[in-house]
C-alpha cells in the first residue's frame, strides 16, 4: 500500500465516523485505565457488563481499596483470568495512592510501571484518555495493518512504529479507534467482509471474500 492510498484510506474512515471513540464505557482517566486492563483476553461488552455494577460503587483507587480484594473479585468474576486481575486491580490502585496523589499518571513509564499494565494498555489510555497520538496494536490492529498491506509486520512492536510512521499525522489520534472498529466489524479474522468494506479497492489483501448469496 503506497502513501496515496493510506492518505484516502484515512479519509473515508474519518467521512465514516469523524469523532470515533472506545466501546469500553468510562468517565474519568482512572475508569478508563481500569476497564483497559480487565479487558485483556476478554470483551467490551464483557467488561462494560462488569464495571457498569462496580463503577457506581467504587470508581477511585481509594474507594476500590476500601471495598477489598474479596468484593472486587464477586463484581469483575465473570471476566477472564479475573483473580489475577483483581489482585492487578489492587496493586495498581495502591501505587496511585502511594506515588501519584490517587491520580492516573500521563507518560509512559510511570503507566508500564503498574502491575498489569503493558505498553497496549498504556498506549490506550494515553490516547484516550489524554489526547496523545499512539497507537495501542491489538489483534484487530494487527490483522488489519497486515492484511491490508498498511503497515505489514511479524510483530506488534513492528507493526505500532510502522503505524506511527505511515499514517498520516492529521489521522494519527483516531487511527487507532477506526482500525479496532474495521478489524471488529467489518475486516473479521475468519472471514472478513471485503464485499461491504469501504477501503476495499485500496487493500493489498488477495482473498478478498465475495458477497454472500443473500447479500
Amino acid at each position: 500500500m503506497n502513501n496515496a492510498k493510506r492518505l484516502e484510506m484515512f479519509t473515508r474512515f474519518r467521512a465514516a465516523n469523524p469523532h470515533p471513540v472506545t466501546e469500553l464505557d468510562y468517565t474519568t482517566p482512572f475508569e478508563l485505565l481500569i476497564a483497559v486492563l480487565l479487558s485483556a483476553q476478554a470483551t467490551d461488552v464483557g467488561v462494560n457488563k462488569a464495571t457498569r455494577k462496580l463503577y457506581p460503587v467504587a470508581n477511585t483507587p481509594a474507594k476500590i481499596l476500601a471495598l477489598g480484594l474479596d468484593e472486587l473479585m464477586e463484581y469483575i468474576r465473570t471476566i477472564g483470568l479475573y483473580k489475577t486481575k483483581a489482585k492487578n486491580v489492587i496493586a495498581t490502585c495502591q501505587i496511585l495512592l502511594a506515588q501519584h496523589g490517587g491520580e492516573v499518571p500521563r507518560d509512559r513509564a510511570s503507566l508500564e510501571a503498574l502491575p498489569g499494565v503493558g505498553r497496549k494498555t498504556a498506549n490506550v489510555v494515553m490516547n484516550t484518555a489524554f489526547g496523545e497520538p499512539t497507537m495501542a496494536v491489538d489483534t484487530h490492529i494487527f490483522r488489519v495493518a497486515n492484511r491490508t498491506g498498511l503497515a505489514p509486520g511479524k510483530n506488534v512492536d513492528i507493526v505500532e512504529q510502522k503505524l506511527l510512521k505511515f499514517v498520516p499525522k492529521e489521522f494519527l489520534h483516531d487511527a487507532h479507534h477506526w482500525l479496532i472498529l474495521h478489524g471488529r466489524y467489518t475486516c473479521m479474522a475468519r472471514k472478513p467482509s471485503c464485499w461491504n468494506c469501504m477501503v476495499a479497492d485500496l487493500c493489498d489483501y488477495r482473498g478478498k471474500t465475495p458477497a454472500p448469496a443473500d447479500a
